[in-house]
């Protein structure tokens, strides 16, 4: 077994290897770019060596930094964990080159599986069943949409490289089909540096099914039964589970089978899953499923394998690696209970999931599932840690355990509204809104699910009167906030407040609200309300609602939900530049990637302004209402939240100029 090992990654996954590795005696050196100085897993490692500035182009992608980092620290082996280069073969070759050995699969495994098209190709020869549409080399747009017709739409526009839901977009109709491609290539080509693509019939009811599988260097390989996936927005996954809900016996055979058969195809070693769409159109059956791709290193998802299966799938990675074979037989791999697995992200579900930054003021998950579950938190954050820009915005896995599917949806459940986040907008309602929503919780569950059900999933209720009231009393300075969160547990005794009422503004969204805190002759406090809340009405707390102060904040958490509320200081002075309608601003840190439209031009509603590219994804920004453009960010400009990207002409000037046209 290795002495010392080197993580080549960051935050929650760096953590869950040092976990595992300080569990098996095994020294580890973390690496870090600046922006992740005094971050967690830096904190967590033996020993950490800084490798370059913040965007990953600069450190997390440098090979050679990472490799001297290995050497310089008497490293003998590299973990890749999962993005970055985890399924670079070129990093693999330099990782062997220098005399270190790579915790994963062989350069030849990975680049034999690293491009879909090319995967799909072997599978085919190896009698795995592979989606129907083009896996070929050319590249043309008449080619392309030539193929796209023959296959049938809808059909899937998918980056032969990566993965991640980036450079992937389904397309309706052919006249779609050329914006689609364009839109897919710029963003697989910003992701992986490759911008070639395949295209695929799109399923009808397509389920994301995948199976676990792990090799060793003696020609063994087993699998670990399957997870569902199926729970995506923009082609990303939300929820994962173990094992597929409605899986049967004959459909588990087959796709076990099939995934055993391609990791010996490449004679894998290490950890990999080969993913699967599976048509569940007409129920679960052994002849609709299909190969999509072969993920070669360890997934985000593999927690919730570990806990049906009862292995660490880490300790296997580093026991293979060092040269000894499966720690168990095909025989011996068991599966027990049901496993649900929530990514808590950093992002505004109301908003079509934009990804949002901030800073975590408040993070306190629950210490235990409910009773009879089992539950675990793998997160490398801590509160007072910031979401940054460069990096993917997910906060934490919740995963939970339990004996079925209806236990464990009600673990999860539990466990999310014992959640308490603030400082950035998080999920974690739209999670607990799907974890309930009656098709998932049926099992009746398809990629398609969320975007069907995505209204009632992300929209949130308005705060209640009792909500707007607990943030008015722990923003009037009625009492401080103790750690212990309860400024209601000894409340009399505070004669500043005897018969006067004290008058405290909030803001929640774009709605100003007036308090009047006073004390009641008991000593306990009431909050009275202007309208809308019902100004004669008052509140009682007889217990402590969950909330969180923060710099100018107050977070109130009902459930899942957290309330923000701004504390209006009376002392400032309004900006009405920024409350001017005649301005967009960027709503996260980014890159100007394409601008659609120059000065001058007239703009309707609704109409693709610009292409922000942020946290690896592309952002349409459109025109909020008819308008001409006054002036617009330049294409390639890099600018943070709340830089103006568009101004437009005042309304009068508009008017004259439209009617000049």
């Amino acid at each position: 077994m290795f002495s010392k090992i080197l993580i080549a990654n960051r935050g929650e996954i760096a953590c869950r290897v040092i976990r595992t590795a300080r569990k098996m005696g095994v020294h580890t050196v973390a690496v870090y770019s600046d922006a992740d100085a005094k971050s967690l897993h830096v904190e967590m490692a033996d020993e950490a060596v800084h490798i370059g500035p913040s965007p990953v182009g600069e450190s997390y992608l440098r090979g050679d930094r990472i490799v001297a980092a290995a050497l310089s620290t008497g490293t003998q082996a590299i973990h890749p964990g999962y993005g970055f280069l985890s399924e670079n073969p070129d990093f693999v070759d330099q990782v062997v080159a220098a005399g270190l050995t790579f915790i994963g699969p062989s350069s030849a495994s990975i680049r034999a599986m690293g491009l879909k098209d090319a995967a799909k190709r072997l599978m085919e020869k190896a009698g795995v069943p592979v989606v129907p549409g083009y896996h070929g080399e050319a590249q043309e747009i008449v080619l392309l949409a030539s193929k796209a017709r023959e296959i049938g739409y809808p059909v899937l526009i998918k980056a032969r490289a990566g993965g991640g839901g980036k450079g992937m977009r389904r397309v309706e109709h052919p006249d779609d089909f050329s914006e689609a491609l364009s839109s897919a290539r710029r963003e697989a080509k910003a992701a992986f540096g490759d911008d070639r693509v395949l295209v695929e019939k799109y399923v009808d009811k397509p389920r994301h099914i995948e199976v676990q599988v792990f090799g060793d260097n003696f020609g063994n390989a087993v699998h670990l039964y399957e997870r569902d996936c199926s729970a995506q927005r923009r082609h990303q996954k939300v929820i994962e589970e173990a094992p597929a809900p409605g899986m049967t016996p004959a459909l588990r055979k087959a796709m076990t089978e099939a995934a055993v058969k391609a990791a010996k195809a490449i004679g894998y070693s290490g950890a990999g899953t080969i993913e699967f769409i599976v048509d569940a159109s007409q129920g679960l059956k052994p002849d609709r499923f299909w190969f999509m791709e072969m993920n070669t290193r360890l997934q985000v998802e593999h927690p919730v394998t570990e806990m049906v299966t009862g292995t660490d799938l880490v300790e296997w990675q580093l026991r293979v690696a060092s040269g000894e074979k499966l720690p168990k037989t095909q025989s011996e791999i068991a599966l027990t209970g049901h496993a649900l697995e929530a990514r808590i992200y950093a992002e505004d579900a109301a908003k079509g999931f934009l990804p949002a930054t901030g800073t975590l003021h408040h993070l306190k998950f629950p210490e235990a599932a409910c009773e009879g579950a089992t539950m675990r938190v793998e997160t490398g954050v801590r509160a007072g840690d910031a979401i940054s820009p460069y990096y993917d915005p997910m906060i934490a896995k919740l995963v939970v355990h339990a004996k079925d599917r209806q236990a464990a949806l009600e673990a999860l459940g539990a466990a999310l509204s014992r959640t308490e986040i603030a400082g950035s907008t998080v999920n974690t309602g739209f999670l607990a809104a799907l974890a309930a929503d009656p098709d998932f919780c049926a099992g009746d569950v398809d990629t398609g699910l969320i975007g069907r059900h995505q209204a009632a999933l992300t929209g949130v209720a308005p705060p209640t009167g009792e909500i707007v009231s607990a943030a008015a009393l722990a923003a009037s300075g009625a009492a401080a906030l103790p750690p212990s969160n309860d400024p209601w547990s000894s409340l009399s005794g505070y004669a500043h407040f005897h018969g006067v009422a004290r008058r405290t503004r909030l803001k929640f969204g774009e709605a100003d609200i007036l308090a009047k805190v006073s004390v009641r002759p008991d000593g306990r406090f009431q909050v009275a309300l202007d309208a809308p809340y019902d100004s004669t009405n008052s509140h009682d707390f007889r217990a402590a609602p969950r909330l969180a102060r923060w710099p100018g904040h107050i977070t109130v958490f009902e459930g899942a939900v957290g309330y923000t509320f701004a504390v209006t200081d009376p002392l400032a002075r309004s900006d009405d530049a920024a409350a001017a309608s005649g301005s967009l601003r960027a709503p996260m840190p980014g890159l100007v990637k394409l601008v659609r439209v120059a000065k001058g031009d007239a703009v309707i509603k609704g109409q693709p302004l610009l292409i922000l590219e942020a946290m690896k994804m592309e952002h349409t920004i459109a025109a909020p209402h008819d308008a001409v453009v006054a002036e617009i960010a330049a294409e390639g400009a890099q600018v943070t939240d709340g830089t103006v990207l568009v101004r437009f002409v005042e309304e009068q000037s508009a008017q004259t100029a439209a009617a000049g046209r």
